[in-house]
């Protein structure tokens, strides 16, 4: 079997030169030159459709785990935080039960001399405040402090020529936490301003 001779080699263009588009490249329905779905480029070499399935089909595959682990992720964020919050329930309860232990053993000794019983109760609000410090929630119940909104709740104004205006003359109930993680403000009376 013989190869028929071509005809003579053309000569490269010159440099700098646009090159004809190439006819092979070419796809039905488009204009000659431009590269159709299945080629690399301009000058590229024809790519064929098998190849294009298998790797939207890849990339669909691994858009699919990814969902899928971020909806893992989510999942077991959620229960680690559930957990964490049950944890956390159990230790404030643990931290008051010495404190239910001692107001059961105070009204166990009701019958006894009052004054141990006043002591006593008070020991024990001194333990239960001791506890809510340690939780992070110190006892704010100052007097004579300047007023301010993020830690007090004022409940009356008052006419009072000792103290300054706008000062907490009279703490009603006292509060609990700092400004920034309060259970609940200082409920006070202030005196007026003149």
């Amino acid at each position: 079997m013989s190869i028929p001779p071509r005809g003579p080699e053309p000569d490269p263009p010159p440099e700098g030169a646009v090159r004809p588009p190439r006819e092979d490249l070419a796809q039905p329905g488009s204009p000659a030159g431009q590269a159709g779905p299945g080629s690399d480029g301009p000058a590229g070499t024809a790519v064929p459709d098998d190849e294009y399935t298998a790797a939207l089909r890849a990339a669909e595959d691994r858009w699919r785990r990814a969902l899928a682990d971020l909806d893992n992720l989510r999942k077991r964020h959620a229960r680690e935080l559930n957990g964490q919050a049950v944890v956390e329930r159990a230790r404030t309860a643990a931290a008051f039960l010495p404190v239910v232990d001692n107001l059961e053993l105070a009204l166990s000794h009701a019958a006894a001399d009052p004054g141990a019983i006043v002591e006593g109760v008070r020991a024990v609000r001194d333990q239960a405040v001791d506890v809510l410090e340690r939780l992070g929630y110190p006892r704010q119940a100052e007097s004579g402090v300047p007023f301010d909104p993020a830690r007090h709740e004022v409940v009356g104004v008052v006419q009072e020529p000792d103290a300054e205006p706008n000062t907490v003359v009279q703490v009603l109930r006292p509060g609990y936490g700092e400004a920034e993680r309060q259970l609940r403000p200082a409920a006070v009376t202030v005196a007026k301003r003149e």
